[in-house]
């Protein structure tokens, strides 16, 4: 009987327990290490920042369900993994030994890298249900005393699409309190235009979206390197495309949110041969680590390199239909390897998103996510809103359910209208 570990409990993490407790039925272990057994629906926090949802309408307890899936659940969490000895080390100082160790961790979030930033500083977060909980609080204090606004992503974040969800939700929430009108917002990005999202756009996001911002009244930097925020300012430089330093802005706020840069957690950072400088996993085109082959890594915690040059660092998102395919891919690499044969089946990172605007949206579809692409759309509208309403109903009860069913195929073939997404490839084999 093998054990296979799976070292996280997010979306990725989740879904990847299932799909393998599914897949290698009861003649192997599977194992789920994780701080706390609580699953927190990460996608609903910019709602939860401006009171439309609460913290436990969003979090699923998995001790139940994984009890029932016959996943044993750590919920200590892990300290560090032991690659060589095919180990972790628990919070508690338990050991857990494993054939095969999937890491989908997510990131840590490096706030510490830009002087004021964060929710223990000048800066609200919509990372985490618990930063967006105290994003709520700011918020209504800003309706009481309202003043100049700042949302976006400082250089190295890697994941963009929050920030325009955030900015045009705290439009429609300060629009309902009806104080927009006292509320100066801009929009503040590392990205080197409106819309490159970390993909070098996908369709006409460039223009959909500085259509949004015009519409809702937000103006907009780019190319944007935080210097620092202080309790009433944000400090930035515009960077040209040679580097330089093309324009300085001194922007006055009462209510900052940013997202932060990404860093691999400590439980794998600086491990040789396992992660990159900046602590992520390396992996394959299976998903495995070439150093230590029983170690497969899927989600945000994976290193992937940036879409080309820009003049201020901008990451690559793994948004929730890439993690949906490494997970795939991953479940069928290690059922090979079970069987005694070579991994075979790649991930195609493919993209699907939906960013919800509070009452209307933006949704595109990237396949695959990193160009030159064979579906390359976007699309704008009230339904957006909708689905992505839909989306949080039906993915919180498939957590709470332990179904592992792929979902964002089938929104991607909605979307499009088309016959099939091939959400993994497999290699010929003489197997």
């Amino acid at each position: 009987m093998a054990h296979i570990v799976v070292l996280g409990a997010g979306l990725g993490g989740t879904i990847m327990a299932y799909e393998l407790r599914d897949a290698v039925g009861k003649a192997h272990q599977v194992s789920m290490v994780n701080i706390g057994s609580t699953y927190s629906f990460v996608p609903s926090n910019p709602w939860v920042a401006v009171g439309w949802r609460s913290k436990e309408s969003i979090e699923v307890d998995l001790a139940a369900v994984c009890k029932k899936r016959g996943i044993k659940l750590y919920p200590q969490g892990a300290k560090r993994v032991l690659a060589k000895e095919k180990a972790l080390e628990l919070n508690d100082g338990e050991t857990l030994a494993y054939d095969y160790l999937v890491i989908s961790t997510g990131p840590e979030l490096a706030f510490d890298e830009i002087e004021g930033l964060g929710p223990d500083a000048n800066t609200e977060s919509v990372c985490h249900v618990d930063h967006a909980v105290k994003a709520q609080e700011s918020f209504a204090e800003l309706v009481k005393n309202p003043g100049p606004v700042i949302v976006g992503a400082v250089q190295g974040a890697s994941c963009f699409g929050p920030a325009y969800e955030y900015a045009f939700i705290l439009d429609k929430a300060l629009r309902d309190a009806k104080v927009r009108d006292q509320v100066p917002m801009t929009f503040v990005t590392s990205e080197p235009y409106i819309g490159h999202l970390g993909l070098d756009g996908v369709g006409d996001t460039k223009g959909l979206l500085e259509s949004e911002l015009r519409n809702h009244h937000i103006k907009w930097i780019c190319n944007a390197k935080v210097e620092r925020i202080e309790k009433d300012k944000m400090i930035v430089s515009e960077i040209a495309e040679d580097g330089s330093v093309a324009k300085e802005h001194e922007l006055p706020q009462v209510y900052t949110m940013m997202l932060p840069p990404f860093r691999g957690v400590p439980a794998v950072r600086d491990i040789e041969g396992l992660v990159n400088p900046r602590g992520f996993v390396i992996v394959d085109k299976h998903q495995q680590n070439p150093a230590f082959p029983e170690i497969f890594g899927i989600g945000v915690c994976v290193a992937i390199p940036p879409v080309g040059k820009t003049p201020v660092p901008v990451g690559v998102p793994k948004t929730g239909f890439m993690i949906e395919s490494m997970v795939t891919a991953t479940t069928r690499n290690i059922c090979r390897l079970l069987e005694g044969k070579k991994p075979d089946t790649q991930a195609t990172w493919n993209a699907v998103c939906l960013a919800d605007f509070g009452d209307s949206g933006v949704a595109f579809v990237a396949q695959p996510q990193i160009p030159p692409r064979n579906v390359n759309w976007a699309s704008s509208g009230k339904w957006v809103h909708a689905a992505k309403i839909g989306f949080e109903k039906y993915f919180l009860h498939k957590i709470k359910s332990g179904v592992s069913e792929p979902f964002y195929e089938k929104l991607a073939l909605q979307a499009l209208g088309i016959g099939k997404l091939k959400d993994v490839k497999t290699e010929k084999s003489s197997d």
